[in-house]
């Protein structure tokens, strides 16, 4: 790929969503696991990322991964080729454990920012792995891939207009890669920094969204939800399937099944996996009128630091030797699962998405009380500038993977002008797609749209002003210029 060509983000939007929206099973015409065997299970991801940043050396946009390289002396930049590696190792780890007799399983998310740097890199060794790991049928029973936002935008500051932009261009670039059959096959959603919102609408355009692209559940963060009542999910409930309800300010409601990650240091859990000792405590829960194997599920960052660089691939090897040599002993029983294959078991056992425990974002029991008569978006609005002029623990930021980090507060240079950037295309745009979907597929279109989701990358807010601000600006000048130049 030409370092200066354009990724493939638009274009086939309908072929996309007519693909995605064909539900045949993923994972159980495959399937060796038994329900009626599992006491438990434990489901890890892999999250990968690195940014697109304006910093080639004639301010190309690059991937970070490319910058460090080139800068091997800055900050640890030196762990450039380490993070490399482990975006293919489990092409290597996987089969291992095959030819032993294991049963392995993992679940990958890869942003599109990374995957199109690997194309601006020339890194065809990682790019073969990955497509060896989305493509060969004997990976197929044992990754499962999930869909993301392709530049690793946090979906509550993100602009409504655009979450389905940026589901729909990781999809079509994905498929690019990899072929429709291996899109056809990502069923789940993993939130950048698993980060809900829980604005009504928000939430619900997120969950709507999601839903017409072809998703069938996402995974959340523990603390990002509630009970309907308000409470704290309670033990047994964070090991099993919930279903997610969304209620707009319009009164209008989606819902999705809800995997739960718990909460923790996520490298270390992963890292040292966790998640599977864990699982080999626990046995099955009730649920409806049927038990079920508990579930751990667990996400962390596949590459960045120690634990997940160093001690990862042996952790993972042994947790999945265990299991696998439990014989008749009183682990038995316990085994790793992806996903959509444990859902897919429980669907076929019977056991509908109905009698999951209903659950809402955080802190929306709360605004749901506040108000005086039906659901309004004048009266939504209402109740939430009284709740947060009278209760300083309120808000409607979302909740994410860290409670000590807010990519709001302290960043209306970037959240400003990415607001003012969305509804420009918007108004460039929208109205030509409607009347000509071909649209997507031009140039002018595409330049601006790599632009807009570009400059919603959550690391533009993350490391504080300086140089990542820097970039957002940067981005947000070629952001209009894309405009400008395309208007007729």
């Amino acid at each position: 790929m030409s370092p200066n060509a354009l990724p493939p983000i638009a274009g086939r939007e309908a072929e996309i969503l007519a693909l995605v929206q064909q539900n045949h099973p993923v994972f159980l015409p495959g399937t060796t696991l038994d329900l009626e065997q599992i006491r438990s299970g434990f489901a890890c991801a892999l999250h990968m990322h690195q940014p697109t940043i304006p910093a080639g050396a004639n301010g190309e946009l690059i991937s970070h991964l490319q910058y460090m390289l080139e800068h091997p002396g800055e900050g640890d930049n030196h762990n450039a080729e380490p993070f490399a590696q482990c975006y293919r190792r489990l092409a290597d780890l996987l089969p291992q454990l095959i030819s032993e007799g294991c049963n392995p399983r993992i679940m990958l998310d890869y942003s599109g920012n990374l995957l199109w740097g690997f194309e601006q890199m020339g890194r065809a060794d990682i790019l073969e792995a990955l497509r060896f790991m989305a493509c060969d049928p004997s990976m197929q029973a044992h990754v499962e891939w999930l869909g993301t936002f392709w530049s690793h935008a946090v979906a509550p500051s993100t602009p409504i207009p655009d979450l389905k932009l940026q589901i729909l261009a990781w999809q079509q670039h994905f498929a690019a890669l990899f072929g429709d059959q291996a899109l056809q096959r990502v069923k789940g959603f993993s939130p950048p920094e698993m980060h809900l919102p829980n604005h009504p609408d928000t939430l619900y355009e997120f969950v709507k969204a999601l839903r017409e692209c072809g998703y069938s559940w996402l995974l959340v963060q523990e603390h990002s939800v509630e009970n309907l009542d308000g409470s704290g999910l309670s033990h047994e409930q964070k090991y099993i399937p919930n279903q997610l309800v969304a209620c707009s300010s319009k009164g209008d409601t989606v819902t999705i099944t809800a995997l739960i990650k718990t909460q923790g240091s996520d490298t270390k859990l992963v890292g040292q996996m966790q998640p599977c000792y864990e699982a080999l405590s626990l046995g099955r829960i009730a649920l409806g009128n049927s038990s079920v194997p508990a579930l751990v599920s667990q996400i962390a960052d596949g590459e960045n630091g120690g634990v997940m660089m160093n001690e990862f691939p042996q952790a993972f090897l042994q947790a999945h030797r265990k299991v696998s040599s439990q014989g008749g002993g009183p682990d038995a029983g316990t085994v790793a699962i992806n996903g959509t294959e444990y859902l897919e078991l429980l669907g076929a056992a019977g056991v509908s998405a109905e009698v999951y425990p209903k659950i809402q974002a955080v802190q929306q029991h709360k605004l749901w009380q506040r108000l005086a008569g039906p659901a309004s978006p004048e009266s939504v609005q209402a109740a939430i500038d009284e709740l947060q002029a009278s209760d300083p623990t309120f808000t409607m930021a979302g909740a994410s993977w860290t409670n000590n980090l807010s990519w709001v507060e302290g960043y209306a240079n970037v959240l400003e002008p990415m607001n003012r950037l969305s509804a420009a295309f918007h108004q460039r745009f929208d109205a030509q797609v409607a009347a000509e979907p071909a649209v997507t597929r031009s140039q002018p279109y595409q330049e601006a749209l790599l632009q807009l989701l570009l400059l919603q990358t959550s690391c533009f807010r993350y490391w504080g002003q300086g140089t990542w601000t820097d970039y957002a600006t940067e981005i947000y000048s070629r952001g209009e210029a894309a405009l400008s130049s395309s208007i007729l």
